[in-house]
């Protein structure tokens, strides 16, 4: 194991988004013993470790400076399927796109899932993932029924909401800072068909956006809105929204092929011409202020209300239509920005968020909105709410003014009494944490990893950026 630390084995990772990068000793384990040999290395050593699943972080989450990183995308195995109650044990490097692809022939399909299919489970429950349904089903964490966790400190603990709860609420979103987690079970959705009734139409400004979201979310299954962030004025938080909803049994009556991987698989090619992979060289003269804003009214003027029917990969996985489309954004990568506020104050947050954006010169090129619920986890970034996510382009030149305007919106969501999601902002900080987790939360997570982890054998640059 000691040619873990070998020259061969640092190399330069990087955040999904590109705009973040550290030099780390990359390290590939098979099973619960190499992870528990890595610990025993680095504890002689004095080194850290940072877990890392498929990379598909926009912050420093998986990085590690000069530490080791242990990729689990090796562990990857299915451990026990059960078609009759759709309860599913696997390890943590099974990624979703695995996962439902071993569970909707047989009618079942992941209860949460991201924006993308190649994010893995451990990861999921690492950062307690939510999608276009957490108003209706919560975060993935609601979901998981057991797991088995692997401490720095060589136990194996078994936690569920009953058994061990402190630590499965904390582990479930606690940034793979309190120990990896071996094996998962959670509990699949039932399904009757591959397909989902879609419903969109247009909002003109943030007031109607918001209502749409509020009104339909207890009405269907999935809620989700496009916000054009480059506009402002009357047309402030103009964009489209999405709906979502199961067939029932018996209303498709193509269930069998619908129902089967192929037919859920996404086209490799655009207009089954171009080939999907060099989209994004297309897609980078677009990625600047006039481009963006040219392509974002050009979006919203063509859209039409319209209802059809759509696969659940081609409805849940958008961001896996084009691949590497995060490269359109250049040489420096983007950020992601994500906000949760309560639905009394998201209006005049957002208003106020959106217009310092565009006095700035550094408008969002996407916003994406959608409806939340809270959640009993530790480190929760859920509300009774609303949450906008926003990507910015990071150039040469942008970088300290993104990062101050940044830190401008953070004081005007903290002080509508919002709060913040560990995957995404990349500019979060001690004092931001702390007031919107709260003193007792933290200490609280900290008695946890004293108790878990007490060589601090765990870290990130996430962790020391934020917790220290």
């Amino acid at each position: 194991m000691s040619n873990i630390l070998s020259s061969e084995k640092l190399i330069y990772l990087e955040n999904f988004g590109h705009s973040m990068s550290a030099p780390a000793y990359l390290h590939r384990p098979a099973s619960a013993d190499e992870i528990l040999e890595a610990f025993h290395l680095a504890k002689k050593e004095g080194r850290t470790i940072t877990l890392r699943g498929a990379g598909r972080s926009y912050n420093d989450a998986a990085l590690n400076s000069l530490g080791i990183v242990l990729d689990l995308q090796g562990m990857d195995k299915i451990l026990e399927w059960n078609p009759e109650t759709g309860v599913v044990t696997a390890e943590p490097g099974v990624t979703l796109e695995k996962l439902w692809q071993v569970v909707l022939p047989d009618g079942w399909w992941p209860p949460v899932v991201s924006g993308t299919m190649t994010t893995t489970l451990g990861g999921c429950l690492g950062m307690n993932i939510h999608g276009k349904n957490n108003f209706r089903a919560g975060t993935i964490g609601d979901h998981v029924i057991e797991f088995t966790a692997l401490l720095p400190t060589g136990a194996k603990v078994i936690c569920s909401p009953n058994k061990n709860g402190d630590l499965f609420r904390a582990m479930i979103g606690g940034l793979g800072m309190l120990g990896v987690f071996i094996s998962i079970t959670i509990q699949m959705k039932r399904m009757y068909s591959g397909l989902l009734n879609v419903h969109a139409w247009n909002v003109p400004n943030l007031q109607r956006h918001l209502d749409g979201l509020l009104a339909a979310a207890p009405e269907h299954s999935y809620t989700v809105g496009w916000l054009d962030t480059m506009v402002g004025g009357k047309s402030l938080g103009r964009g489209q929204l999405h709906t979502a909803d199961y067939l029932k049994e018996g209303e498709d009556p193509q269930a069998a092929r619908t129902l089967q991987v192929a037919y859920q698989t996404l086209p490799d090619r655009m207009f089954g011409v171009f080939p999907k992979s060099i989209i994004h060289y297309f897609m980078a003269p677009f990625s600047n202020n006039l481009g963006w804003s040219a392509v974002s009214a050009v979006k919203y003027y063509i859209s039409r209300e319209k209802t059809y029917r759509q696969s659940h990969a081609a409805f849940h996985f958008l961001l896996d239509y084009v691949p590497k489309w995060e490269l359109a954004y250049g040489r420096y990568g983007l950020i992601q920005y994500q906000s949760f506020l309560p639905r009394e104050k998201a209006q005049e947050a957002w208003i106020e968020i959106i217009d310092l954006s565009l006095k700035r010169g550094l408008p969002s090129y996407l916003g994406v909105t959608k409806r939340h619920r809270p959640d009993d986890f530790l480190l929760s970034h859920s509300v009774d709410g609303f949450s906008l996510a926003m990507d910015f382009k990071v150039t040469r030149g942008n970088r300290a003014k993104l990062s101050a305007m940044l830190q401008e919106f953070d004081r005007i969501v903290l002080a509508a009494g919002g709060r913040f999601y560990f995957a995404k902002n990349s500019e979060t900080t001690p004092e931001t944490a702390r007031r919107f987790l709260g003193d007792e939360t933290i200490e609280r997570f900290r008695a946890l990893k004293r108790r878990t982890d007490p060589d601090n054998l765990l870290e990130s640059d996430l962790y020391r950026r934020v917790f220290g």
